[in-house]
């Protein structure tokens, strides 16, 4: 038998067995077993939050394999959401995952409730969706993304994401380091709100390498 305040041992030395419990009783979504996606489940998912589900629809492809941690290639054509909840509970025994394969779209019908929902598409529509989504059931959500050497996170609560220009964008190429660093900043703000932490929000962080490879971090107030 695991012994949860063994397996836990590190956070609680952090902020404390009160706090650890706290989060058994949370429950976020992750929209997206991609990149970001796999990051943050590796992440949240040994955290002890209480659920931690996964939505997409989409299968493992070759190309996905580099930078979206939790597949190898014998996950191959595997439902990505499927393969994620696997690897949670197999490094998480005190855990509750459920897959859903399926779009956004479908799963916002179910009318689940959680604490927190985490974004890791990778398309502005579908990002809108889940603002509109959060504003009309009051939950608060963190978007994230990735391209190229740069990323950006910001965790939504009054402003709209409609500020965002909605339009078609061809994702350029994507290095897996930068993937992980996004999703680590994007995990850390969530698993503090979960905690019952400060977190601000409503403010986007923006994260790139300048020409002289240095890491630049900019922050801008999101108009609500």
């Amino acid at each position: 038998m695991i012994n949860v305040d063994n397996y836990f041992n590190r956070q609680i030395q952090l902020w404390g067995k009160e706090r650890q419990d706290l989060l058994q009783n949370k429950k976020i979504a992750i929209i997206g077993s991609g990149g970001l996606g796999c990051s943050l489940a590796y992440a949240l998912g040994t955290s002890g939050i209480g659920q931690v589900d996964m939505v997409d629809f989409d299968t493992v492809s070759l190309h996905n394999i580099h930078r979206q941690i939790a597949f190898t290639l014998k996950d191959e054509g595997k439902y990505k959401a499927d393969v994620v909840v696997d690897v949670i509970k197999s490094k998480n025994p005190f855990v509750k995952s459920i897959a859903y394969r399926m779009d956004f779209e479908e799963f916002k019908k179910l009318n689940n409730n959680y604490d927190l929902i985490l974004d890791a598409t990778d398309n502005l529509k579908t990002r809108e969706d889940i603002d509109s989504f959060s504003k009309r059931t009051k939950t608060p959500w963190i978007y994230a993304s990735v391209e190229e050497f740069n990323g950006q996170v910001c965790f939504f609560e009054k402003a709209s994401f409609g500020v965002f220009n909605i339009g078609e964008h061809k994702v350029g190429g994507i290095t897996a380091p930068i993937v992980m660093h996004i999703a680590s900043l994007q995990a850390n703000l969530a698993l503090r709100y979960l905690a019952g932490l400060s977190v601000l929000k409503d403010k986007l962080y923006y994260l790139y390498f300048n020409s002289d490879g240095e890491l630049i971090t900019q922050k801008f107030n999101m108009p609500t």
